[in-house]
């Protein structure tokens, strides 16, 4: 896709997206992704030589190998959404291997599953594409669901496999988030043990989130200070929602805050927010991937091109991209990844 394509999808937005200038935390403090982000980055830390070639597999697999950005396909809302509901637009992805062969025909750097769906598949594409398995769930057979995650197999299981990387979620916020957070420590402490890279869906979910009327589980302060615990725990990668508002921590009156983190720190503008929680990523040393959100119909290519936009260039490592892509038609869903990967690939779309 051609930059003038991009910036037909982005319409109205276009020229605002692209030139915007970041009015807080400078780029220059920022880790930024790049060919040598393993060196640069990660070498210089803990992670063991098993950990730095799983990493190092993950940048360089796809279409955007070598960049130091990533564009990984995950697939589990067949629990976290029913599997009626998130395969019903498209029922041959019930089978695992359907979801194979759309990420590696879409070019993707990774594949994230449930173990149970990646043991029926590993043997053969274990050594095709990375594969993450998902160790924990919120399964939504439970009545009335909440707010937690059941781990659906172990560390040991996901290396059994042949995983390249393992990923989990935490609901930051929510009443079991300190049991999920001592679980993903433990697992994540293991998989790195075993070689194996972590990525962590930093999500936030409390009830009491909902407040006078706003809905404040994607404001930037929130989502910047789950990113920054998300980091703590170890995560090589955050996955987090682009922020739709800010001053959650004043709306609900509660944690710690400080005035410049609503004016110096951080502005209104939508590249502005992202850029706050890829700081609190530990600047940009654990990669923030965005999500690429629900499936809308007709407008997900608009819209996962503008995610993608706004991720870059506010100095994200990239989209994971499920719902958009795997709730169509194969050759729709490969143009769709590659969509985003191609923002990826435009020099003209630099960091703000």
């Amino acid at each position: 896709m051609s930059l003038t394509q991009i910036v037909r999808l982005l319409g109205p937005q276009a020229e605002d997206l692209l030139s915007h200038r970041c009015a807080g935390i400078a780029s220059t403090h920022l880790c930024l992704p790049g060919p040598d982000f393993v060196d640069r980055v990660f070498s210089v830390s803990h992670r063991n030589p098993q950990v730095l070639k799983s990493l190092a597999r993950l940048f360089d697999t796809g279409r955007l190998s070598g960049t130091g950005y990533l564009s990984i396909l995950p697939v589990d809302q067949g629990i976290e959404h029913t599997a009626g509901a998130s395969f019903a637009a498209n029922t041959a992805y019930l089978d695992p291997e359907k979801l194979m062969t759309l990420a590696i025909e879409g070019g993707c750097s990774g594949v994230v599953m449930p173990i149970g769906a990646l043991a029926m598949v590993c043997r053969r594409y274990a050594h095709k594409i990375p594969l993450i398995a998902k160790l924990n769930h919120n399964e939504l057979l439970t009545y009335p669901n909440g707010f937690d995650q059941t781990l659906f197999g172990s560390v040991r299981a996901a290396w059994d496999l042949g995983a390249t990387a393992v990923g989990a979620t935490v609901y930051f916020g929510s009443a079991a988030s300190r049991r999920q957070m001592a679980e993903v420590a433990e697992a994540f402490e293991q998989a790195h043990t075993w070689g194996m890279a972590t990525l962590l869906w930093c999500y936030v979910r409390n009830s009491a989130f909902h407040c006078e009327g706003a809905d404040y589980h994607t404001a930037a302060d929130l989502t910047g200070q789950a990113n920054h615990l998300g980091a703590a725990l170890q995560a090589d990668f955050v996955k987090q929602k682009l922020p739709q508002t800010q001053g959650g921590f004043k709306a609900i009156d509660f944690g710690k805050t400080h005035p410049a983190m609503y004016k110096e720190m951080s502005g209104e503008h939508p590249i502005d927010l992202c850029r706050y929680q890829v700081a609190n990523a530990y600047a940009g040393r654990v990669g923030m991937i965005s999500s690429g959100g629900s499936s809308s119909g007709e407008t997900d290519l608009a819209e996962a091109v503008r995610v993608a936009v706004i991720n870059k260039r506010a100095g994200g490592m990239g989209v994971i991209a499920g719902r958009k892509a795997f709730q169509k038609p194969i050759k729709e869903g490969v143009a769709l990844l590659h969509a985003v990967q191609d923002v990826y690939l435009a020099d003209e779309i630099s960091v703000a």
